[in-house]
């Protein structure tokens, strides 16, 4: 009897621990779908003044600082929703192979629903509650930046939306633009030299972009009679513009290396004898060339990953719903990690007019693999990323995405560009290894489809003993493999 009476007590604990157990999981769960109800609601609130914002004239620096504040809060929420909305996708599978043999990156299969709450209330909680407090707290401080924002011009013409970098569109970098406005609107100081502004950042990171944005504005274009663009190795050439430069003139001068002091104060010279409110832009990825400077630089760096995640999601996949794709979402989050590392933007579109083509699993996994294989394999020989290859102009080994042994190097004044040698898109070589030709050829990496439609371009050698010589890399250390 004691024994049959201990069964039933325990078999009535063990429900009633059950039921609580899962009242508490589905009570944390409506919490947590009232939370991401809520985040929603505030950042197509923040979405919508961002947006505002960006078709405005800012003038105070005030309002700048909240304009960044607002961006990031922005970027971090759409990013803590996401991760809300896709881990509470189930029925995953990723027993994908490539080439009939099992991939390296395993996706975490079909979690238990308890496995999955338990993660959700630990991870997914923290980083919902973070981001909507962060939001909610600039929301509450928005109300001000609305009504002073009534205030500021409007722009007569968006020549660019600023929430995606797609075909003739620039993303991002809100407060930056409304620096770089601003430097070329405002009045130099009454006897005042004509302002310079460095705008300093990595290999593309979309300075010359920044500035042709500029540029493109209806106010700037009336502002400056002309605008000059200069290299820093032809400084000089301003001298043969003297007799047709009147009025206010824009120079832009782009360095890739250092300038001697001197012939800055040569160039200087001349840019004196200008029109009073003419202004210099210089752009370039040293620091040492903020010395030139008047105002305070503008120093572009890579996207936070909060706004990089949110426009590779945006590039790769287009106009299919990610929630559609459950397991291609996993893989874009390493792709987006990944490519985050590298920091270029270039790469990015590139992979990500791939990946959009092709909604197959299968080749995601292919392409991410061979991705990680090219980066793991040069950082193991050179100790650095391949961005910073690329900036000093170092020969990189591709040959994972060719099948065969390929190293490309960027065409440079030491590396001329070959007009005559067959061109191949890195997209097509991405699609197809069999198109790549033999001996040498030009890949094209991207084209960027706005202003100033820079390409990015390499000298590709199949043989790769006949690879230019170039200067080694400059006294780094190496750096460990993170994959």
């Amino acid at each position: 009897m004691e024994a049959a009476i201990s069964a039933v007590a325990g078999e009535f604990l063990s429900r009633f621990i059950s039921f609580v157990v899962n009242k508490y999981s589905y009570s944390s769960h409506v919490r947590l779908e009232e939370k991401a109800e809520r985040l929603q609601q505030l950042l197509t609130r923040v979405h919508t003044v961002i947006e505002e914002a960006d078709g405005r004239y800012i003038m105070n620096s005030s309002m700048l600082m909240q304009l960044r504040m607002l961006s990031e809060a922005m970027y971090r929420g759409y990013h803590a929703l996401d991760t809300f909305t896709y881990e509470g996708i189930e029925d995953r599978d990723s027993n994908e192979v490539c080439d009939s043999s099992i991939m390296t990156f395993v996706i975490p299969l079909k979690r238990s629903r308890r496995t999955t709450c338990a993660r959700k209330d630990k991870v997914t909680h923290h980083e919902l509650h973070g981001a909507l407090k962060h939001i909610e707290i600039v929301a509450a401080n928005m109300m001000e930046f609305v009504v002073l924002l009534g205030g500021c011009d409007r722009m007569l013409h968006r020549p660019y939306d600023a929430y995606l970098y797609h075909d003739n569109i620039m993303f991002g970098r809100h407060t930056e633009k409304q620096i770089l406005l601003n430097f070329l609107l405002q009045d130099n100081i009454p006897g005042d030299e004509p302002a310079v502004l460095p705008i300093i950042g990595g290999y593309a990171v979309g300075k010359k972009t920044l500035v042709a944005h500029a540029c493109s504005n209806e106010r700037v274009r009336s502002r400056f009679s002309s605008v000059l663009h200069l290299s820093g190795d032809n400084l000089f050439r301003i001298l043969e513009h003297g007799s047709t430069m009147l009025g206010e003139i824009l120079v832009v001068v782009e360095f890739v290396s250092n300038v001697d002091d001197k012939d800055w104060q040569t160039f200087h010279s001349f840019v004196k004898s200008m029109a009073r409110c003419s202004k210099v832009i210089i752009v370039g990825k040293l620091q040492r060339l903020t010395r030139f400077g008047s105002v305070k630089p503008i120093f572009l760096n890579t996207l936070p990953y909060d706004e990089f995640w949110y426009l590779f999601k945006i590039l790769a996949f287009g106009s299919a719903n990610p929630i559609e794709q459950p397991q291609l979402i996993d893989i874009a989050e390493e792709f987006s990690k990944e490519f985050h590392k590298e920091g270029s933007l270039g790469v990015t579109n590139s992979f990500t007019d791939v990946l959009r083509n092709n909604l197959s699993v299968q080749f995601w996994l292919c392409l991410l693999n061979k991705a990680r294989r090219v980066i793991e394999k040069n950082i193991s020989a050179y100790g650095v990323h391949l961005n910073i290859l690329m900036e000093q102009g170092h020969p990189v080994d591709i040959s994972d995405f060719s099948s065969q042994p390929l190293r490309i190097i960027p065409y440079t004044a030491k590396v001329p560009m070959k007009n005559e040698l067959p061109k191949v898109t890195l997209g097509e070589l991405l699609v197809d290894p069999s198109i790549r030709p033999k001996g040498e050829f030009s890949l094209l990496s991207w084209k960027s489809r706005i202003p100033p439609y820079k390409s990015f371009a390499h000298f590709a050698q199949t043989n790769v003993k006949d690879m230019p010589e170039v200067t080694p890399l400059s006294g780094r250390k190496r750096r460990g493999v993170s994959l």
